[in-house]
């Protein structure tokens, strides 16, 4: 499938796509960049993954969005 970027910088993620993978209206998600690749993860599955970060205590947390962060400015 080929999609084109228009002048706002915006693309539509064709239609099989979404219903295959259950896309509805006002679904977000976080976009990261790797590889030279555009990576969209709904907001729920990057909750579920960081859920347990907050449990075991605060430090844990802090060592993770320092990692996330330092990724991002690696991949831009």
């Amino acid at each position: 499938m080929i999609i084109t970027v228009t002048s706002k910088g915006q693309i539509v993620i064709p239609a099989p796509v979404r219903k295959k993978l259950n896309i509805q209206k006002g679904k977000k998600f976080v976009v990261s960049v790797e590889d030279n690749k555009i990576i969209l993860e709904p907001v729920e599955d990057v909750i579920r993954r960081s859920r347990g970060l907050l449990k075991k205590d605060g430090q844990k947390i802090l060592e993770y969005l320092l990692e996330e962060r330092k990724m991002n400015r690696e991949r831009i």
